[in-house]
């Protein structure tokens, strides 16, 4: 594995999974309910991961959640983002990627999944860009093409989309059109 990101897989990249528990979070779910009994489920997001998420989808590729797990979290957080959430309780997600590469005409070489955990090495082992945050399970570091320096929930998503688009030489643009929008010039 190289420290780079392999610049002919990010090229043929067009849709994006990204795994939700251990990797937009760094695992944690915080518990509770309300005083009638409610239950209610929290979660901490990194919220640099949101500009890299943003500029993905400003650069032309699909991105989606998704989870093991079903929670309103997950929904809220995709909301927010503007992508899909996809839940597969049990950590079923395999028949859901597949699903979504016919739905947007893609095949495993066209897709680049981020994880961390067990359940996510049956899309993972088959993905043509395949990226393990700095804290998965020793299978998924195995099967990576490409590893974050960062953890989940620690802003491993940020670092993955830059050095995808930076191996596809649109990083640059992105920052730029960011840029644009926010600083008051003229014609936009």
């Amino acid at each position: 594995m190289t420290a780079a990101m392999p610049a002919e897989r990010a090229r043929a990249v067009r849709l994006v999974i990204l795994d939700v528990d251990g990797v937009l979070t760094d695992g944690g779910i915080f518990i509770g309910a309300t005083r009638d009994g409610t239950p209610v489920e929290m979660k901490r997001f990194e919220i640099t991961d949101a500009l890299g998420v943003r500029m993905l989808v400003w650069s032309g590729l699909r991105v989606v959640m998704v989870s093991g797990r079903s929670s309103a979290a997950n929904r809220l957080r995709a909301e927010e983002l503007g992508i899909a959430c996809h839940e597969g309780p049990g950590g079923f997600k395999i028949e859901i990627v597949e699903h979504l590469q016919k739905e947007h005409g893609v095949g495993w070489p066209e897709t680049a999944c981020v994880c961390d955990d067990l359940a996510d090495l049956p899309i993972l082992r088959k993905a043509g860009l395949g990226i393990a945050v700095r804290n998965a399970a020793a299978e998924v570091l195995a099967a990576a093409h490409w590893r974050t320096k960062r953890a989940g929930g620690q802003g491993a998503v940020r670092e993955f989309a830059e050095a995808l688009l930076r191996a596809r030489q649109e990083w640059n643009p992105m920052v730029e059109r960011y840029v644009r929008e926010r600083d008051g010039s003229p014609g936009q």
